[in-house]
């Protein structure tokens, strides 16, 4: 038997004005995790759609078992047991778990849809794999952490025997996290093997066999894990030596900038997601607010920014009262926002990298002349962010970001709202799928507008983020304020305590 159960050899691809595989060859032992590190845009989701079926390659083969294949399609793949997570999830919100995990291998009889084999079926694979979900609720009614075993039950439900997972821990909190990983290493342990795309090399010393490194779509090397530092993947990926601290000084806060009094929203069924929030942000300082996710930090964000309205309380800026303002009087007066929702509310997926780029500021004098937008201007704004912020797309300012690999359309959320100079910034998960390097420059940037004066409000489920840059913790569990900590001074200890509604601070 072949040691390799999948082989892709020599493949390239290319792009228009852009090659993203570049001769690049990846072997896949049977039951391994095989973890595939770069930066954004390295090249590492190309080249597992290539595998899957969703691009073919220029040049290259893939071998299964020792004997070349052809993977046309998706449905190609599936054929050969190549089954594939993505980055953002392909399923239908409107629908069930068991409807999404057996969309496309349904079982019929006579016509009719029959669904009590399947659910029999499906609740023994979740029974078997830890992956315990509810099959009659909607997608989109269920958390991103379970919306990702539906996606996995999808594989598993179809025999797949090579599994892809493409930044499967983007949009998971610690804890789903950690679950994640039991649930590789038991899949692999019953004879899977899986490929693992990761930015964070601390998951992948922690869960992955081998490595492969692409950098700027040409192969590196592959590595074992056990065998090589994190500080050496890291210089492989960014090809230099990786700082995974930053240089930051202590804060010296000045007047109040963002202040928030007894603020409420209301949540679902009849349940507030906020009750009687109270803090205020400085000039000069990173105020955290830390929860595990789905305690109201959503809710809160929406309501500051206006995606949501208010039940009660009052939310003022440099004083100014912007409880029920419009979005743009919020941006306008100073706000930006990084939300932790980039397709759904930092983005518009079909317009080009130059019209993201420039959504912020597109009525303001510079960019427009009597309600004509001016070109030039618009094109000069976005080849300054793109060159300032290393955001890497294959057409530059005319790229239509929906192409775009997730990472590089972080950075140009990020991009976009630091450029507009406000003065608070709230920040939600802006290293979501973030390579190290862009991760550190990001967490510089942020620093770096701290100490130019402004407030800024991180919301962020990574206690190392939280540990890195607050300078203030607020703790929010089940949609209250449960504790104010120094960031110089809290334990991961004591900040899990309070996260998890087991200790609360006494006045």
């Amino acid at each position: 038997m072949n040691e390799y159960i999948i082989e892709m050899v020599g493949i390239t691809k290319d792009f228009p004005g852009i090659r993203a595989n570049d001769n690049i060859t990846l072997r896949l032992k049977r039951g391994e995790i095989h973890a595939l590190l770069g930066e954004n845009g390295a090249g590492k989701s190309t080249l597992m759609s290539i595998l899957f079926g969703l691009y073919r390659p220029d040049a290259g083969q893939i071998l299964k078992d020792g004997r070349p294949v052809e993977v046309r399609d998706p449905n190609d793949a599936n054929a050969l047991g190549i089954g594939m997570v993505h980055q953002h999830f392909k399923l239908v919100h409107n629908f069930t778990a068991l409807e999404n995990i057996v969309l496309g291998v349904e079982t019929t009889r006579n016509g009719a849809l029959r669904m009590d084999q399947a659910r029999t079926q499906v609740m023994a694979l979740s029974e078997k794999y830890g992956l315990m979900i509810d099959p009659d609720a909607q997608i989109q009614d269920i958390t991103v952490g379970m919306q990702q075993r539906v996606e996995i039950l999808k594989m598993l439900y179809r025999e797949n025997e090579i599994l892809i997972f493409d930044e499967p821990t983007a949009v998971l909190t610690p804890q789903e996290i950690d679950e994640l990983m039991d649930i590789m290493r038991g899949l692999a342990h019953e004879g899977k093997s899986i490929l693992f795309i990761n930015h964070k090399l601390a998951e992948i010393k922690q869960v992955a066999d081998r490595c492969t490194v692409l950098r700027k779509g040409v192969l590196v090397g592959t590595v074992d894990v056990a065998d090589t530092s994190v500080e050496d993947m890291a210089e492989m990926m960014v090809g230099r030596k990786i700082s995974f601290g930053i240089d930051k000084q202590a804060a010296d806060p000045g007047d109040v900038v963002l202040s928030v009094k007894g603020l409420s929203v209301a949540g679902r069924h009849d349940k507030r997601a906020v009750s009687d929030v109270s803090f205020d942000v400085r000039r000069g300082e990173i105020v955290c607010i830390a929860g595990i996710d789905g305690n109201g930090q959503s809710e809160l964000v929406y309501a500051l920014t206006g995606l949501m309205p208010v039940e009660s309380g009052q939310i003022t800026l440099n004083g100014a009262d912007i409880t029920h303002a419009l979005i743009r009087k919020r941006n306008d007066a100073g706000l930006s926002h990084i939300p932790e929702d980039r397709h759904r509310y930092g983005l518009v997926l079909d317009y080009d990298l130059q019209q993201n780029l420039v959504l912020k500021k597109y009525h303001h004098e510079e960019m427009q002349h009597r309600s004509f937008i001016r070109v030039g201007s618009v094109r000069a704004h976005a080849e300054r962010l793109i060159r300032q912020f290393d955001i890497r797309s294959a057409q530059g300012p005319d790229t239509i970001v929906r192409s775009m690999s997730g990472g590089n359309q972080q950075k140009a959320i990020v991009a976009r709202e630091i450029d507009t100079d406000p003065e608070a910034l709230i920040a939600v998960q802006p290293t979501r799928g973030l390579d190290v390097g862009a991760m550190i420059y990001v967490h510089e940037q942020l620093v770096r507008v701290r100490d130019q004066g402004k407030a800024i409000l991180l919301i962020s489920l990574e206690l190392d983020e939280v540990f890195q840059l607050a300078d203030r913790i607020l703790v929010i569990y089940e949609g209250r304020i449960v504790a104010e900590l120094d960031g110089k001074q809290a334990t991961a200890q004591e900040l899990g305590l309070y996260m998890a509604g087991s200790r609360k601070e006494t006045a």
